[in-house]
């Protein structure tokens, strides 16, 4: 449609109009609209480029009254159909009117949801309305000598400027789509006309902005454009900046053989260069330093973030072309010159400056274009480079949710943000690029000591995302720690410093990615050398659980290779290990089911700190230990040689265990065999006081007679000197302490057998003659346990007696 409007050819807008009525007809747009969903990407791009051409085509400036009549008409009637798509976005991807609770900047009175919506097709409608007859405009674009010098007024809405250069006011976008239909239909020089018209208004009210603010300066932060152009609908900045740039593609030859060429088919490479001045321009000036400098006006305005998805996605995608664009653009001195004077005028510039001192906190953020333009600027002016990156730092948004002047904690922020700006859809890339930016500037200030210390702190001020700033903290580690060459000491320090702010503020909120921070700063502190440990440890409890502190800080810190990394002289090893048993019994008192162990591990070099911390496992043992940490720590005991410490923590271990008849295959049982053969081993007395501890807890048949079994085939004691065992006899069954085991073993093979006969069924029986069996050998190990069985068995059959198949199975094997 494009190529045929460039053409003059009529046809162009009834292709349009077949166009438009198969996307129309298209039976996804009500089947999307029915299920809330969102349509793609690429096929909202389809329908805004849809707009866009229609509003070319009303704009045509030769076409007759009848036929933009018959357009209205056509247009009206699609704007009517319900499915007909929205400007700012899918139907699905608005939010119900949640979203609309919070008071939203200048529309906040309006209720979203009341307000008609805009489709794709308004602009055009709207268009309709604008014609071309207006004296001055016709002017501006027929002629490139229509001037006034002797024009002195200087009012807001003056015809011509100072220069007595035409101006043209009129609403930017509108403005713009004329310059757009002007290319569109064949008249790139007049489009041109228009387009330098367009950017000298924009140029001087800058200015006057500008100096108006700086009468004024009340901190004011209204915000003049409801109306973003970056991410507008008819992308006008887009349009001067693409009309400025085909101004200066030219031909090596004289620009007037290019369309003849063309047609010969010898396309010639074409370049962008700086032509002469044109007529309308100042000194030095030319098409594209116009062009550089229009895209800079209009990346760095101050806007309002847009309603819905779509319409947010398309601000950043609008703002990363506009930029790839400049990208292509070779940074010679002239270019330069236009991005020191916007860079001075965006710090300076007030409330129509994305990148003034105060902004809106709704405005769209500055991350991604101060990034450019502190990579540009950087070779040629440093200080403002990181004058505009710094000032591009902030994110209002978040930080209007923070307690009011506590800057120390600020982790606090980051559970109240996500669920708090349910509108900013794009808040994620948004942080992304905020990061970026920091890492942008990180890198460039490496070696600089002052630079280095400003970024940090402002990362540490606007960053509100413990995951960025863990990136961050790594990138700058990365940077700090080259492969070939010696670290940056001061950048290591920044990388440790935010370390360190991401351990405050992940420290009381849930963080999938805790543990593997915790490993990387006690990696990054030991890059940074001795003393950084030592102070981690030392300040434990602002950064880490007492588990973090104890199992994976201390525990590293201590290592072998930690030693042999920092090449650690004695005293030095010894101030660490000193630093770590304090941390560990500080761990052990404030969470010693957690700690314990690995605190005692920690201090097994130092006889007072070991001392201490089994004092604090045996004052922890009576309340806040499970017998399954007891047991652990036992075991532990048992194996550093200290049996009789071991035996005592065993014997409070068996107070809180509880095992049931039925449970005999419980993961405790281990450890109660364990402890008895540890009691068995140590003596007599031993064994005899922890055997009624078992006799209180345990209450399943089996594991009892395994004891049993196990107390009668040896005597108890350690093996005496000269290896020769102590010449103990076999402990008596008829005395206590195995008296006392094997009447409650007794006991409980009796209610075992009484508990299961209750629900026992025919596919259960063989396995409980078996149990009987079993039941049967300890019952014999008792001096009248014959008797006691038989008695036993008698009873089962009288109590039973109902179940006449399983009591012949008892008669069968013990009559």
């Amino acid at each position: 449609v494009r190529e045929m409007l460039k053409m003059r050819d009529s046809n162009g807008a009834r292709m349009l109009t077949l166009i438009t009525e198969q996307f129309m007809a298209d039976p996804r747009l009500s089947l999307w609209r029915q299920q809330g969903t969102a349509m793609t990407d690429k096929y909202r791009q389809l329908w805004d480029e849809l707009g866009a051409l229609w509003m070319c085509i009303v704009l045509n400036p030769h076409c007759k009254p009848e036929q933009k009549a018959g357009w209205l008409k056509q247009l009206r009637k699609w704007n009517c159909v319900d499915v007909c798509p929205w400007e700012d976005g899918n139907h699905g991807n608005e939010l119900p009117n949640l979203t609309n609770a919070l008071p939203q900047g200048a529309n906040a009175n309006q209720d979203t949801a009341n307000r008609p919506h805009r489709t794709v097709f308004t602009r055009a409608i709207e268009a309709c309305d604008l014609h071309w007859q207006d004296n001055h405009l016709q002017h501006i674009i027929s002629s490139d000598l229509y001037t006034n010098y002797c024009y002195h007024g200087d009012s807001e809405n003056s015809l011509f400027d100072s220069h007595g250069w035409p101006l043209w006011h009129e609403h930017v976008p509108t403005a713009c789509a004329r310059v757009d239909a002007l290319r569109s239909h064949g008249y790139p020089r007049e489009a041109l006309r228009l387009a330098i018209a367009i950017v000298n208004t924009l140029r001087r009210q800058q200015q006057k902005q500008l100096e108006m603010f700086q009468a004024q300066r009340k901190g004011i932060t209204t915000i003049t454009n409801l109306e973003g152009w970056v991410g507008h609908p008819l992308d006008p900045i887009g349009c001067l900046f693409n009309t400025l740039m085909d101004a200066c593609r030219v031909d090596d030859e004289s620009s007037g053989y290019s369309e003849f060429t063309e047609t010969m088919g010898q396309l010639k490479l074409l370049e962008y260069q700086h032509l002469p001045a044109h007529k309308f321009l100042e000194d030095g000036e030319s098409y594209l330093t116009l062009a550089v400098e229009i895209a800079l006006i209009g990346l760095g305005q101050q806007r309002i973030m847009p309603d819905g998805l779509y319409a947010q996605e398309k601000v950043c995608r609008n703002e990363e072309q506009l930029i790839a664009k400049l990208q292509e653009i070779e940074l010679d001195d002239m270019p330069v010159k236009i991005f020191r004077k916007q860079a001075v005028f965006l710090l300076e510039g007030g409330p129509y400056s994305g990148l003034g001192e105060i902004i809106y906190r709704e405005s769209v953020p500055m991350h991604t274009f101060a990034k450019y333009l502190f990579t540009s600027l950087l070779p040629h002016d440093a200080e403002l480079a990181y004058k505009i990156a710094l000032r591009a730092m902030r994110l209002p948004v978040l930080e209007s949710t923070a307690p009011t002047g506590d800057v120390s904690r600020p982790h606090h922020i980051a559970s109240v943000v996500p669920n708090r700006y349910p509108r900013w859809f794009t808040l994620s890339h948004i942080e992304s690029q905020q990061c970026e930016l920091a890492s942008t500037m990180l890198t460039a200030a490496k070696g600089d000591v002052v630079r280095l210390e400003t970024v940090l702190e402002s990362i540490q001020k606007n960053i509100h995302s413990s995951s960025h700033i863990f990136k961050l903290a790594q990138d700058a580690f990365k940077i700090a720690t080259p492969m070939d060459s010696l670290p940056d000491i001061t950048l290591l320090k920044v990388s440790l410093e935010l370390g360190l702010q991401v351990m405050r503020m992940t420290l009381s909120t849930l963080n999938w990615r805790r543990r593997e921070m915790v490993r990387w700063l006690v990696t990054c502190a030991t890059e940074v050398g001795v003393y950084a440990l030592d102070s981690i440890m030392q300040s434990w409890f602002t950064l880490f659980t007492p588990t973090e502190a104890t199992s994976i800080v201390a525990t590293t810190v201590m290592s072998h290779s930690t030693v042999v990394r920092l090449n650690l002289d004695y005293n030095q090893r010894e101030k660490l290990a000193s630093s770590a048993r304090t941390l560990a019994l500080q761990c052990a008192m404030k969470d010693p089911q957690n700690c314990a162990l690995s605190a005692l591990t920690l201090c097994e070099k130092d006889h007072i700190a070991f001392e201490t911390a089994y004092q604090i496992v045996l004052d922890a043992a009576t309340t806040g230990m499970s017998y399954t940490q007891l047991f652990t720590i036992a075991r532990y005991m048992e194996h550093r040689g200290y049996p009789m410490r071991a035996y005592k923590l065993a014997t409070l271990a068996m107070t809180h265990l509880n095992l049931g008849y039925n449970q005999d295959t419980h993961p405790a049982i281990n450890d109660v065999l364990w402890a008895c053969a540890l009691s068995h081993s140590l003596g007599k007395n031993e064994l005899a006081a922890i055997i009624p501890l078992v006799v209180k807890s345990v209450q399943c048949a089996t594991v009892l007679s395994d004891i049993l079994r196990r107390c009668t085939l040896t005597t108890p004691g350690m093996v005496g000197l000269h290896g020769r065992r102590n010449s103990g006899k076999l402990m008596s069954l008829d005395k206590a302490p195995l008296r006392q085991l094997l009447d409650a073993t007794i006991g409980a093979y009796i209610n075992t057998t009484h508990s299961r006969l209750t629900h026992i069924s025919p596919r259960h029986y063989s396995e409980f003659i078996e149990f009987l069996s079993k039941a049967r050998e300890t019952f014999l190990m008792a001096h009248d346990g014959h008797i006691q069985f038989t008695q036993f068995i008698d009873n089962l059959k009288q109590i039973y007696k109902g179940k006449k198949k399983l009591m012949m199975l008892v008669r069968e094997r013990f009559g």
